[in-house]
């Protein structure tokens, strides 16, 4: 059985490869172990290998997860659903947020955002295949959405996030992915400096890389299916 270095070890390669038949540099990928679910334990392992980035979607659980792990060097991603009620406890202790997918949200973040710590790294959330049980904003939403957003205190909007709807071949599994891709060169053409692109995970992390993610969020292929 793999242990989560030699796994960590095993999603870097395919990182790496991706990156060399896209014609782009590794260090441009950023790889975002999505612990969600996952013990204490599990994200030691993960951090005794090197990982220094990881996706949390249960505030609660991610709380006790940084009081328990309490490096300084780590960073800490909020992935989920946004509550109004925990919005307080997500701007003051995640360092980004990738699932804003509404003025108001952003506009609370920003409020509760403690002055003495570094503006909130923001994603969009978009629904890209448009689907009715996804949160996410649509294309047609993102350019008045950002702009706003751009405008707000203690927020750095930094770019898009999508998570498509499942596809077994790559072709289907590309799509929307170029369409976040033109969405996102769309908005900067603007005047909108973005450079994230917070997409592709296990299983499809190679067709995002080809289309120009900056980030994957890999969480199976890391840590083993979900506790």
């Amino acid at each position: 059985m793999e242990t989560i270095a030699q796994r960590l070890s095993i999603t870097q390669a395919r990182i790496r490869q991706a990156a060399w038949e896209s014609g782009r540099k590794e260090k441009e990928i950023h790889l975002l172990a999505v612990s969600k679910t996952q013990s204490v334990a599990a994200l030691q392992a993960a951090i005794a290998a090197g990982q220094r980035q990881f996706g949390e979607s249960y505030v609660q659980e991610a709380l006790v997860k940084m009081a328990a792990l309490a490096e300084p060097d780590l960073v800490w991603h909020y992935i989920g659903p946004i509550q109004a009620n925990k919005c307080r406890d997500i701007a003051a202790h995640f360092s980004w947020v990738h699932s804003v997918d509404r003025l108001k949200t952003a506009e609370r973040l920003s409020h509760l955002r403690p002055a003495h710590l570094p503006a909130l790294q923001i994603c969009l959330q978009v629904n890209i295949s448009n689907e009715p049980s996804k949160s996410g904003a649509s294309v047609e939403e993102l350019l008045p959405l950002a702009i706003e957003l751009a405008k707000l205190p203690n927020l750095q909007l930094r770019g898009l996030m999508a998570i498509p709807a499942p596809a077994d071949d790559p072709t289907t599994q590309r799509l929307p992915f170029s369409r976040l891709r033109q969405a996102l060169e769309t908005l900067n053409r603007t005047g909108l400096a973005l450079d994230t692109l917070s997409m592709g995970m296990s299983d499809d992390l190679e067709v995002a890389i080809a289309e120009g993610s900056t980030l994957v969020r890999i969480g199976t292929a890391i840590f083993g299916p979900r506790q």
